[in-house]
């Protein structure tokens, strides 16, 4: 692809364009998203709406594949269309515009094509259908090799008549979904490991906005394993706009739970206790929801048993969006996402520095509420201390 034809982008989405009288509600959402993440691609841009459209026009130079790559991140975006345009001086000057545009992005002229033109400017004196038969017609006599095919073309050349005169022929993939901040604010249980970040990420398309919590259990887990998260935070930012990490001390509950309560029970009764503390801090961030990275059966903790123990800890709804995937398909969205080379590191949170050698898969939820009544004496002061201690990092 010849890049530096271009100084603006056609961004298609696709569900955006089914939500009826509220659709411009989402646009507008989209084109905040877009302008949030092209401030950090460099160079000065313009980002407009108009008929079903959105169009991003650049104002000086700009780095192409920079600012494709912050656009792949932008939920809601399902295409992004490099375009060239000219203003409009004539038939016979587009003609000689869509003729010199193959000969620069197509070297080899065997190739079928087909011409799409859609004609927003009334007053334009040829409706689409004939400019489509006579830019096809200019094109076969200037390049004899090429032909067209209307079904199934190896070049589909757009061509929109507005106030200007644009041109695409390539559609670069986005990452889909809806605008981020369309479908509320959820709270992501996020872990060092692989499945907590792709849960958020799956949430996140779905236009949720998120924070997160992270349960740090100091001297047990190190200041490495911290960062680690943050660094997991982070590149979540990168789809899912600024994300508030709290990080909770978690390592007083966990040693009075280790003290009192039946070691094969230690994953789910922590598990409990963190999905009470993330529901507080939840509600008090108008949260609607937890989110957790859990899969059935992938571990103890995550038979179905063991998920309805954990769900009686709290009020909030909980989303699992990873529930029937295995773990060769949560690796594969990691890697897409760029969290699981991350994930993979050597340091441990501070579930793992706790786990049972023998952990109960299938807990009844009466036994793990009379052995939570050993922890009476202590685990609501201790709730509070740790609540205390949370610690706000913005992650963006």
């Amino acid at each position: 692809m010849n890049t530096g034809l271009y100084k603006a982008f056609l961004i298609k989405y696709a569900e955006i364009g089914v939500k009826g009288k509220n659709r411009h509600l989402f646009e507008e959402a989209l084109v905040r998203q877009i302008k949030y993440a092209l401030k950090k691609a460099g160079g000065s841009f313009q980002v407009t709406r108009t008929s079903g459209r959105i169009y991003v026009e650049a104002i000086g130079e700009f780095d192409f594949e920079d600012v494709v790559a912050y656009l792949q991140a932008v939920f809601g975006i399902s295409g992004i269309c490099p375009m060239v345009s000219m203003a409009d001086e004539g038939f016979d000057q587009l003609c000689d515009f869509v003729v010199k545009y193959v000969d620069d992005l197509y070297q080899d002229k065997h190739r079928s094509f087909k011409i799409a033109a859609r004609r927003s400017r009334k007053d334009y004196p040829l409706n689409s259908m004939e400019i489509n038969a006579k830019v096809g017609e200019v094109l076969l006599e200037t390049y004899p090799d090429m032909k067209v095919d209307v079904h199934n073309p190896d070049i589909m050349i757009h061509i929109e008549i507005r106030e200007k005169i644009y041109m695409y022929s390539e559609v670069i993939p986005g990452p889909g979904g809806m605008p981020v901040g369309t479908n509320g604010k959820a709270m992501l249980l996020l872990s060092g490991g692989i499945d907590s970040p792709v849960a958020g990420y799956m949430i996140a398309k779905r236009g949720v906005k998120l924070d997160a919590v992270y349960f740090h259990a100091p001297p047990y887990t190190s200041d490495r394993a911290k960062q680690k998260v943050v660094d997991l935070a982070r590149q979540l930012s990168r789809y899912a706009g600024p994300v508030y990490l709290h990080v909770i001390n978690f390592t007083d509950i966990q040693l009075y739970i280790y003290e009192k309560c039946p070691h094969e029970e230690l994953t789910i009764i922590m598990r409990r206790y963190m999905m009470r503390i993330a529901e507080h801090i939840a509600g008090e961030t108008e949260c609607l929801g937890l989110i957790t990275g859990e899969s059935i059966g992938q571990v103890a903790s995550q038979t179905m048993q063991s998920l309805a123990a954990t769900d009686d800890a709290c009020q909030m709804p909980v989303y699992r969006p990873l529930i029937g995937f295995d773990k060769m398909e949560i690796v594969k969205v990691a890697e897409q996402i760029h969290t699981y080379e991350t994930s993979i590191q050597p340091f441990e949170d501070c579930c793992t520095i706790f786990v049972a050698k023998h952990p109960v898969t299938k807990p009844k939820l009466s036994v793990i509420q009379k052995h939570e009544k050993m922890l009476e004496d202590k685990i609501e002061q201790l709730i509070q201390t740790a609540l205390e201690t949370d610690e706000i990092i913005i992650v963006s």
